[in-house]
């Protein structure tokens, strides 16, 4: 172990429970999403922030994906979740085992190259890649999302990981001091961690939660949709049953926020009394044709519940 992440462990380590007895966790900055992801809701913070409700209990994120949000609210209960196992993994492995997670992440940079790379990448097209261990599977996913091509986390048809190499001169594996707080709040803020579908991930909500929706995005054109997120695709049918969800929730009394694309079909899912659709930009750095990023209209979507008083 380098001397850094031994030091990073032992400052770190002097802050974790000590006992079964769950302490007090105080937000932590350090804590913030540790992949590349697309459709990462960084840059909309500030807007999403100016839409919480001014109170709630439970919080949920059914579609957690870098964690964006999570890391800047660090809500006291939550429960967090995604289709994608490799991602939900990394979570895991982060909380359970950051030291060894960390030491495996500077071996594959110690080795970055471009033939390295693609011998990691084929793990998964090989019939013993069920046997690795969690470690390592969440230790390679970070690897190729900082090191492939602009940041991408892709797969195929066949859930195998497809990006190419991104040939960066001196990449960022995982910075110990942002796993490291990661892997504090997951275990001090009382954080459950699912990997299914996101209405069972939901399915305890009750009156006074928050829900988080943050799905793929439904296409604006019919060349804009980024598929390769996981296997199982994200279509009209996923959007119109994630709305009756949304209407499900409503009636429970909680307290819904959802993100999705200004595409028609999600104005007009929307266009009920219940909710307010309020249009944002954004700004997109991941996309394969560079003359695509840049700042684009999304929307977010509340079901009226009272916001909080954002400070000025």
């Amino acid at each position: 172990m380098t001397p850094f992440i031994t030091q990073m462990q032992d400052n770190t380590a002097s802050k974790l429970p000590r006992t079964s007895k769950r302490r007090a966790y105080k937000h932590n900055v350090l804590a913030q999403p540790f992949l590349k992801w697309a459709g990462g809701k960084r840059q909309l913070l500030p807007a999403i922030k100016e839409y919480l409700p001014q109170k709630f209990g439970q919080y949920y994120e059914p579609f957690i994906g870098a964690g964006a949000v999570l890391f800047s609210l660090q809500p006291k209960k939550s429960i967090i979740n995604d289709t994608n196992s490799e991602l939900i993994n990394c979570y895991q492995v982060i909380k359970d085992n950051p030291e060894e997670l960390l030491e495996l992440c500077q071996e594959h940079r110690a080795n970055n190259s471009k033939e390295y790379f693609y011998l990691l990448r084929e793990q998964d097209r090989r019939d013993d890649f069920k046997d690795r261990s969690p470690l390592e599977r969440a230790a390679r996913i970070i690897y190729l999302n900082k090191t492939c091509f602009n940041g991408l986390f892709r797969v195929n048809s066949s859930g195998q990981f497809n990006v190419p190499y991104g040939n960066y001169a001196n990449p960022t594996i995982a910075d110990p001091a942002v796993i490291y707080a990661i892997s504090t709040y997951l275990n001090r803020g009382n954080v459950r961690i699912l990997n299914g579908d996101f209405a069972k991930a939901v399915s305890t909500a009750r009156k006074g939660a928050f829900i988080y929706f943050d799905p793929p995005y439904h296409p604006i054109s019919d060349t804009s949709s980024f598929t390769g997120y996981s296997v199982n695709g994200f279509g009209e049918a996923e959007q119109i049953r994630l709305k009756d969800l949304c209407d499900k929730l409503t009636e429970r009394g909680c307290q819904v926020l959802v993100s999705n694309s200004s595409a028609d079909l999600i104005r007009e899912i929307y266009s009920d009394p219940k909710y307010e659709i309020v249009e944002v930009k954004a700004t997109r750095a991941i996309n394969a044709v560079a003359s695509r990023r840049g700042r684009i209209n999304e929307l977010l979507i509340h079901n009226r519940y009272d916001r909080k008083q954002v400070q000025e």
